[in-house]
């Protein structure tokens, strides 16, 4: 019923909104390259081309990664009208390369910030039409049978409880993985943040390559827990799948961004269809089942479920940290390249040395013993060891070897050949260790 209300707000309220505007001059098939899913696509397009007769939204899914490359290496020709995902650096990549052009939406009632993060681009080049936070979902039914609890934090993953219990997209093929991966190196430090990343991969039961993946694997109880987007588990609530959701404190909301790519074919559609996105109608939407996405005008939320997330009003959600999107753009590659290296392609050793260091934790446990204690802490130490430090992932000279170009190719090739070597190592000698302390701890 909500998608029928939706539907006939939309025609009469976009019809006011754009009346007399150049965007209904022409009308026809507009193009989107998008890394959501059908489920979001699909009842916004409906609702889209309902609001604004002759219409025809074409959507192309593409990862984020792959859509920015895919708008890059087509600029020459381009056929894309609209550019449409979570991730904010992804858009300011977008706006660097001069691959998105300048809007002035009239949409009204929509506020500057959500929580610390601005909703849309200082300069016009990109509008938040949802807002997104970032956090674990899990199965209720799954947690009892496996008699795991709640998590709360990040941290609360790396348990020996969770071991083999946890699934997360891969951040290099998914930009809301990447965005959470980031968000706790920003909220905890470089350091500090990969080791609780890496604590909490030990633990993982696979990496996926698409980040819807994850909450399916969560929905029909082929694993456990989930780090997702919010989305992805309130949709899942409301279609009935026995699912809850935290945000944990090290996380944030930003927005999810639209913006009309550079020498667009079809400017005057695409125009449309941000200023239906972002329309009172167009924001309930957001609202069905199938999507659950929070609208980033507080009005809209009048109408949400009596438990529905409101980040303009909840204080937990307001409280979490900001978002820093230059600094994230700064580093993405060298991010999402470590993440593979050290975790996606070397899972098997990582869960090994973690699984044996649950078993010394066991036995200590049961009885201390002070050298098998500082053997394990030697062996988290190797675990967590990185190859770079914060300020080498920003450089230039590791920035333009992930820039493309056949030299710089193989520049890339030979970090990641050393990135995967050393965690290699590290894995092999934190096993080595951790085995030399189970031997003393029993």
């Amino acid at each position: 019923m909500l998608h029928r209300r939706a539907l006939t707000a939309a025609i009469s309220a976009l019809g006011l909104l754009l009346s007399g505007s150049a965007a209904l001059a022409q009308t026809g098939k507009v193009t989107v390259v998008t890394s959501f899913a059908k489920d979001v696509t699909d009842p916004i397009k409906r609702a889209f081309e309902k609001a604004v007769p002759g219409a025809i939204l074409e959507v192309q899914n593409r990862n984020t990664n792959a859509g920015v490359k895919f708008l890059e290496e087509t600029r020459a020709n381009n056929q894309v009208d609209l550019f449409w995902a979570s991730a904010p650096d992804a858009f300011e990549v977008l706006k660097g390369k001069k691959l998105l052009q300048t809007f002035t939406p009239r949409a009204t009632g929509i506020p500057e910030k959500v929580g610390a993060y601005p909703i849309n681009d200082r300069d016009g080049f990109y509008f938040g039409f949802a807002a997104s936070g970032y956090g674990i979902m899990w199965n209720e039914r799954y947690a009892r049978a496996n008699r795991l609890p709640e998590p709360r934090e990040w941290q609360d993953l790396a348990r020996p409880v969770f071991h083999d219990h946890v699934s997360i997209a891969a951040p290099s093929r998914s930009g809301t993985t990447h965005l959470t991966i980031e968000a706790i190196l920003q909220g905890e430090g470089w350091d500090k943040g990969w080791r609780t990343i890496k604590d909490m991969a030990g633990n993982f039961r696979q990496v996926t390559e698409r980040s819807f993946g994850v909450p399916e694997a969560v929905n029909s109880g082929q694993v456990g827990v989930g780090i997702v987007i919010d989305f992805f588990a309130f949709s899942a609530q409301a279609s009935g799948f026995p699912v809850k959701f935290v945000y944990p404190s090290v996380s944030t909301i930003v927005p999810a961004n639209v913006g009309i790519v550079a020498n667009a074919p079809n400017r005057a559609t695409a125009e449309a269809f941000v200023e239906f996105l972002l329309s009172p109608a167009g924001q309930e939407v957001l609202l069905e089942p199938s999507i659950r996405r929070l609208p980033v005008n507080p009005a809209v939320y009048a109408k949400a479920p009596a438990d529905y997330p409101n980040p303009f009003t909840d204080p937990r959600l307001g409280r979490l940290m900001p978002f820093d999107a230059d600094l994230s753009e700064s580093r993405t590659a060298a991010v999402d390249t470590l993440f593979d290296q050290l975790i996606s392609f070397q899972l098997d050793g990582l869960k090994a040395a973690t699984k044996t260091l649950h078993e010394v934790d066991a036995a200590l446990a049961r009885k201390d013993n002070p050298a098998a204690r500082r053997l394990a802490g030697e062996a988290r130490d190797l675990i967590a060891a990185m190859p770079i430090d914060a300020a080498q992932a920003s450089s230039a000279e590791i920035r333009a070897a992930f820039a493309g170009g056949k030299e710089k190719g193989a520049r890339q090739a030979e970090l990641e050949q050393q990135w995967a070597a050393f965690g290699r190592e590290r894995y092999a000698q934190a096993k080595q260790k951790a085995e030399e302390a189970l031997k003393l701890a029993r």
